[in-house]
């Protein structure tokens, strides 16, 4: 297939309130072109009723009927980021029929893991049909249930973007990528052909959950709280004994499997400094599972402009830690990116998830492709 131009859209666990959009020529192999990108904000009843449903996906756990506020939730944030989509053509010039495919991953909404006795379940709000029908476009939509179904975690998938830019800078085994969102999850070079991806444990989510908490506003900007405080060294030592950051990968976290109900009791400058304390030592541990320890961290999403994380991650991984942007990539676009890269290896065939990224038995495609002018639906 020839490179064509895939625009990717991103909206994360942490409800942040924007729309990530970005835009790449590709061929689903390697990055022909980076285009614009930007951020673009939910107005803010679309932004209240996204976070009710996150609220009744946590009462529901996958148990019984889905919750009615699914319904419109999912509705208004596909028109919400259909909008979004057309302006940004609009503002930079491209026509429809220049993009190929957009890559609309939806919001999650809730994850679980598989265990040894069930298989996993997730749940992204996002109806794929629709925004095809608005936007006149091919849409390649739900990623992660094939390889739930499969047996697999559903969850990174991002490792088939990350080895690609990791190729484009000449990198191996020696660095290692981290997504800092709602969760943390790592990508590194298990040998020189194969990739193996998991999530280390939280990543912005207990930080800002626990700034939300205490009034002082949406996240710890600039980390100026976490800076202030102490890192509780003893109850950190006791959270980095949790079971998960010691289970071998593939695996997998919702991103309210750790909370800030974990610095309960401390003040709140410590608090927000053994939080960011933690989502680093997590990485470290995570680091611990590789095959070969990288010397270097390529950090992108959220975290990396949190100087107090960053400041943890370099003094408890035993990498340097650098930002995206440090290597020339783009940082806030790296997930939106993704989703446009994975749409297109699911227009072309290829795999998307693997063994040792996500647990599924065999290299596997994913994702439902709605076409555009129709209201056919293709499935994996």
């Amino acid at each position: 297939m020839r490179p064509a131009w895939a625009i990717g859209l991103m909206t994360g666990t942490v409800l942040d309130g924007n729309i990530d959009i970005a835009a790449i020529r590709t061929d689903g192999e390697a990055v022909a072109e980076f285009g614009p990108w930007r951020l673009a904000p939910y107005r803010e009843e679309v932004r209240a009723l996204l976070a009710q449903a996150v609220q009744a996906a946590l009462a529901w756990r996958f148990e019984g009927p889905e919750p009615a506020i699914f319904a419109a939730a999912e509705r208004a944030l596909t028109l919400a980021q259909a909008e979004a989509v057309a302006d940004f053509l609009a503002g930079e010039g491209i026509g429809a029929g220049e993009v190929a495919a957009i890559g609309f991953h939806g919001q999650t909404v809730l994850h679980r893991a598989p265990t040894r006795e069930r298989k996993g379940d997730t749940r992204q709000l996002g109806d794929g049909a629709l925004m095809a029908r608005q936007l006149g476009m091919d849409v390649v939509y739900d990623f992660r249930t094939a390889d739930v179904r499969a047996g697999g975690q559903g969850a990174p998938l991002v490792a088939s973007y990350h080895a690609a830019l990791m190729r484009s800078i000449g990198a191996g085994p020696e660095t290692a990528v981290l997504n800092l969102g709602g969760v943390g999850n790592l990508s590194a070079f298990a040998d020189a052909t194969h990739m193996l991806a998991f999530d280390t444990g939280p990543g912005n989510a207990p930080l800002n959950d626990w700034i939300k908490q205490h009034g002082k506003g949406e996240m710890d900007r600039d980390g100026a709280f976490a800076r202030a405080g102490r890192v509780d060294e003893a109850r950190l030592a006791r959270l980095l004994e949790h079971p998960y950051l010691v289970a071998p990968y593939p695996k997998s976290l919702d991103r309210h499997d750790f909370t800030a109900a974990m610095a309960e009791g401390l003040a709140f400058e410590d608090g927000a400094a053994t939080l960011a304390a933690f989502t680093a030592g997590a990485v470290g541990r995570g680091l611990d599972l590789l095959p070969a320890r990288p010397q270097r961290l390529i950090v992108c999403g959220g975290g990396r402009r949190n100087p107090a994380i960053m400041a943890e991650l370099n003094a408890r991984t035993g990498a340097e830690a650098v930002p995206a942007e440090a290597v020339g990539w783009r940082g806030d676009a790296i997930e939106a990116e993704c989703f446009a890269f994975l749409a297109m290896r699911r227009k072309a065939g290829l795999p998307i998830s693997f063994p040792l990224t996500t647990g599924v038995p065999e290299p596997m495609t994913g994702g439902r492709i709605a076409s555009a002018g129709s209201d056919q639906t293709e499935a994996t």
